[in-house]
């Protein structure tokens, strides 16, 4: 058993900030032992594997892998591993998005992108080493069934692929001019579908019913948007990148919800596909799941912060402010 999953082997599903500190620093250290390399393979490609998925991050996708399927009632120890090849996946997608014939970023997490430090041929090969790693750690996960860890190769492949993070990418791309629906369905893929993988992951290693699964798979849905249009409020131009941690104005030129509708119909979608995450989230977990209280926290930075009193304040009772914040500042 590795050295992060016996620390963490059992405990409680996570109920404060300190809880979920711990457990994203669990999540680091197993991803810093999966990406170890030492001898001949400690080379640049081992590097800029670990500098692309170490690098500081709100670790949010394999977090809420973990966050939900306690929630459902599940301490498996090959948690950590599942979110880890979440993280990793999500990781080598970054890496190629901001590669000069993608998005042409420089600047992510507060640091060069990975093709800045390393070249774009190893940012390349690096991205693909460690999509190759994520199935790894999959297909060798401890303590999971063999017909469980055959779903769990599954439902990856399928988020990476043609129908998923791919199509995403190139239709962000490639899209020109096109319809608010157009956009949000793009939205899916590039946001939702990773968001989406977390929480199925999450179902099929708890092995809960097909109703939860499908109110969590609603929820990915309506918190992808949600991020989505977060993004692009964020990447208004005159937002401060140290604040950020990645260029700002990159998206100018682009189809996005805030060109199509303008801001004040941005904020109120946003608002809505909150409220809407909300629902299905408590139908799924219930309204005490430490999930909800993770994810209503990731809403509450930068905007107005959230209160718990009685059971928590819905994601939405703050959303206008804090889309307003956003075009602001």
């Amino acid at each position: 058993m590795n050295t992060a999953t016996r620390r963490f082997e059992g405990f409680d599903v996570p109920n404060s900030e300190d809880q979920i500190e711990a457990l994203r620093d669990c999540i680091e250290q197993r991803i810093d032992e999966l990406l170890e390399g030492s001898g001949e393979h400690a080379d640049l490609l081992n590097a800029a594997m670990r500098a692309g998925a170490l690098s500081a991050g709100k670790r949010m996708r394999p977090l809420l892998v973990m966050l939900v399927a306690r929630d459902l009632g599940c301490t498996s120890p090959a948690l950590v591993d599942v979110a880890c090849a979440v993280e990793m996946v999500h990781a080598a997608s970054l890496m190629l998005d901001d590669m000069p014939c993608m998005d042409n970023a420089q600047l992510r997490r507060g640091k060069p992108a990975i093709h800045v430090q390393f070249g774009e041929d190893v940012a390349i090969l690096a991205s693909v080493a460690l999509l190759s790693r994520a199935f790894g750690v999959l297909a060798t996960a401890q303590d999971i069934p063999p017909v469980t860890r055959t779903r769990l190769v599954a439902r990856l492949a399928e988020t990476i692929g043609t129908q998923g993070l791919v199509r995403g990418q190139f239709e962000d791309l490639h899209g020109g001019a096109r319809s608010p629906e157009a956009i949000a369905a793009t939205n899916e893929l590039k946001t939702g579908v990773l968001l989406g993988v977390a929480v199925d992951m999450a179902a099929i290693i708890a092995q809960t019913g097909e109703e939860v699964a499908r109110s969590l798979r609603a929820f990915a849905l309506a918190a992808g948007h949600a991020f989505q249009i977060r993004d692009d409020f964020h990447d208004l131009p005159g937002n401060d990148s140290a604040v950020t941690g990645k260029d700002t104005g990159k998206d100018l030129g682009k189809s996005t919800l805030l060109v199509s509708l303008g801001l004040d119909e941005a904020q109120r979608r946003l608002a809505g596909h909150l409220t809407e995450a909300e629902r299905h989230l408590v139908a799924a977990l219930g309204i005490q799941a430490g999930t909800r209280r993770f994810v209503a926290g990731l809403f509450a930075r930068g905007g107005a912060r959230l209160r718990f009193a009685g059971g928590a304040m819905p994601f939405a009772d703050s959303a206008a402010t804090h889309a307003h914040a956003l075009s602001v500042n």
